[in-house]
């Protein structure tokens, strides 16, 4: 991307990593932040920009998505997110990984995540070091569970010497087979195939021992039960390199939400208990979870316009993400400040990109945000390739009324 003009944002209010909101502006300069602050005024020659009392954030990071949706991503003030292996074909790759890391600029920067294994099999580990020299910034095991405890060893143990995170999604495969559901009241009303929530706990426990033996950071894409989140709190603790993530529809939804078959509903991992969704509310409160993500994963009608079982899981995220998490600052459940930790500040620190937060030197990468703005999710009018959504017809508040991607306005 060239090089902007020097920009000045003024009459807001700041989003800065500690505390409150702070009035004021900031200035960028070569698509760097130059200055920030009560008293920033424009320099001659600035391009200057009102944000007339709304917030100054810094643009979102989106933690693994699995398609690069670009009027998606600007609609909900995310400049960067990071790309899923499970493309087709997989980035299992170099010139794959090298090709998708270049593929959103200049107005949008992709971050691939090396797939763990060639083909993402969970047999043969990939060439992992090459795809890191080739832009690859953490290595994800896809929507798979790598069920070979040696296989999971060695993984840990390579990217540790290569001092890359490793991104698992957390589902013993044995005991969740062919489900679509969660054991209970409701998959059995709706006689679903259904899999024990005690399936992500096995996963969780096996893998964060074999991380503390490995000594590696291992990032779980997403937690959404109690009894594994109860052990992602007691590892950290015991200081082991954890972090954790989840998606707006495992905070907001029960597993209530897939009655009628409701295929927009289908998730991978599948919608919780009131119990679990509670648990889910308590880590995002208490820090056990690190980072909450869209899982933005388009699907059209030849996908999810299906009888449930049938139907592919995943949903369009990337709108709702940032409303959905202000709400939980409306709810009283974190603050401003957490909530754009969780969605810009750890994931960018989890990935090793200087972005995610609003700092002198830091790359220009800035939204404007109205969190109070009030519309509704409509799944025929989203920006998104395809509008599968959960929360089709919610009303909602917040919006990013602007986007700058290393100081230009991209929206």
């Amino acid at each position: 991307m060239s090089l902007a003009a020097p920009l000045a944002i003024v009459n807001g209010r700041l989003v800065l990593p500690e505390g409150g909101p702070v009035r004021g502006g900031l200035r960028c300069v070569a698509g760097r932040i130059a200055a920030l602050g009560g008293a920033v005024t424009p320099a001659a020659g600035d391009r200057v920009i009102d944000a007339k009392g709304a917030l100054i954030a810094p643009g979102l990071v989106d933690l693994g998505v699995f398609a690069i949706d670009k009027p998606a991503f600007h609609f909900g003030g995310i400049t960067r997110a990071a790309l899923m292996p499970d493309q087709s074909p997989p980035l299992d790759h170099p010139a794959r990984v090298r090709f998708a890391a270049q593929s959103g600029k200049p107005d949008f920067w992709v971050h691939p995540l090396a797939a763990a294994s060639k083909g993402l099999d969970s047999t043969e580990i990939a060439e992992i070091a090459l795809m890191r020299d080739a832009g690859a910034r953490a290595v994800a095991t896809g929507r798979r569970w790598i069920d070979d405890s040696g296989a999971m060893l060695r993984l840990l143990s390579y990217c540790a010497m290569l001092d890359l995170t490793v991104i698992a999604h957390a589902e013993d495969a044995g005991l969740a087979g062919q489900a679509v559901a969660t054991c209970g009241e409701m998959a059995t009303r709706l006689g679903l195939a259904a899999a024990p929530a005690e399936a992500e706990a096995l996963a969780v426990a096996r893998d964060i021992t074999l991380a503390r033996m490995a000594g590696a950071r291992l990032h779980f894409r997403q937690v959404t039960t109690r009894a594994a989140l109860d052990l992602v709190r007691t590892a950290k603790a015991q200081g082991v390199a954890i972090t954790a993530g989840v998606t707006p529809a495992h905070v907001m939804l029960s597993d209530l939400a897939i009655g009628d078959f409701r295929s927009f509903a289908r998730l991978s991992p599948p919608l919780r208990g009131e119990d679990d969704r509670q648990a889910v509310l308590e880590a995002l409160t208490d820090g056990t979870i690190d980072v909450i993500a869209s899982g933005h994963d388009p699907r059209g009608p030849e996908d999810k316009r299906l009888p449930f079982a049938d139907a592919e899981p995943g949903m369009a995220g990337a709108e709702t993400l940032l409303p959905l998490t202000l709400q939980l600052v409306r709810d009283g459940r974190i603050s401003l400040a957490r909530a754009f930790a969780l969605v810009a500040a750890n994931p960018a620190r989890l990935l090793g990109v200087d972005a995610g937060r609003l700092a002198v030197g830091a790359e220009a990468d800035i939204a404007i945000v109205e969190p109070d703005r009030p519309w509704i999710v409509e799944s025929s009018r989203m920006a998104a390739s395809a509008g599968n959504t959960p929360f089709d017809r919610l009303p909602v508040q917040g919006r990013a009324t602007a986007l700058f991607k290393g100081g230009t306005q991209i929206a």
